[in-house]
């Protein structure tokens, strides 16, 4: 028995090669990739995961919005397979992509997600061509954790004024993968108790404990021993900024120390302050023995 167009079981195998091809075609035109700059990430901090997509349709496209769909969407789901709540719409500018080229875009999860707590987590993501389907490209699904940290110090302070003033913490925590130690500052909502920022300082050496204080005009000043031979201070502001960094080495009377003084200034003592710049003309000054001249021998 051979089957016609007319028959019932031909025209539904039809009808379903035509809805899937669409998908294929769409997929086939744009390859997409997902990964993330690590796994483990202490809570509040931010999660960035990076975007490649190749144009394989042979022509330019520009991935847009609708009012309908994102040309950008993004899955976050807990340990549990739960979608993680969102915190906003993630709503991206369009972007051009020339046939056979490879386009990356970074993005900050925590901009767009609730992650503010510790646990297990997975995303991955869609991405849609103008012409394509509601289904789009999907990447590869990519773990991560969120890690609480440890407390090192913490100190509430009040902020604005009258009635439009509040309190944040500011804290240093440390994170230690068994490998090196990090330190982070992060600033938290005295109301909400959420994270306005968490960010890290550097890799410490805990040989020597790292010393913290606040000057006059709120700002946590943290110096720490970051090798053998260098001590880094940084100044955190009570926005969460990192408004200061620089490097000090040891003096004649021993390990730099972290001062605060009355007029509520704060000052590293005992050190010399390490000028990479200054550092490297020196050497410049320096010649080489293949740089001398030769001595011509009569």
């Amino acid at each position: 028995m051979v089957a016609t167009f007319g028959d019932p079981m031909t025209r539904l195998l039809l009808t379903a090669i035509i809805l899937i091809c669409p998908i294929a075609e769409s997929r086939a035109q744009l390859a997409t990739s997902l990964s993330m700059n690590k796994r483990t990430y202490i809570a509040g901090e931010s999660v960035i995961a990076e975007i490649i997509v190749t144009n394989h349709s042979g022509r330019e496209l520009t991935l847009a919005s609708t009012r309908a769909l994102p040309w950008l969407s993004f899955v976050v789901t807990n340990s549990k397979g739960n979608p993680v709540p969102t915190r906003k719409l993630n709503v991206f500018g369009a972007m051009k992509i020339k046939a056979g080229e490879s386009l990356a875009k970074r993005v900050d999860l925590t901009e767009f997600f609730h992650l503010d707590s510790q646990g297990n987590f997975a995303a991955s993501a869609v991405v849609r061509d103008p012409n394509g389907t509601v289904q789009g490209a999907s990447t590869n699904r990519m773990l991560f954790n969120l890690n609480p940290g440890r407390l090192y110090w913490s100190q509430k302070i009040g902020v604005g004024k009258g009635s439009a003033s509040h309190t944040r913490e500011l804290k240093l925590m440390t994170f230690s993968d068994g490998q090196k130690t990090q330190l982070y500052a992060q600033v938290v909502d005295g109301r909400t108790g959420t994270s306005i920022t968490t960010f890290s300082l550097g890799d410490a050496l805990m040989l020597r404990k790292p010393m913290v204080t606040l000057d006059g005009k709120q700002r946590m000043h943290v110096m720490y021993l970051g090798t053998p031979s260098m001590w880094v201070h940084c100044q955190v502001s009570a926005d969460g900024k990192l408004v200061g960094r620089d490097i000090h080495q040891r003096a004649a009377q021993g390990d730099p120390i972290l001062m605060a003084y009355g007029d509520g200034s704060v000052r590293v003592m005992n050190s010399i302050l390490y000028d990479p710049k200054a550092v490297e003309a020196e050497r410049s000054k320096i010649r080489k023995a293949s740089d001398r001249p030769e001595i011509q021998l009569e």
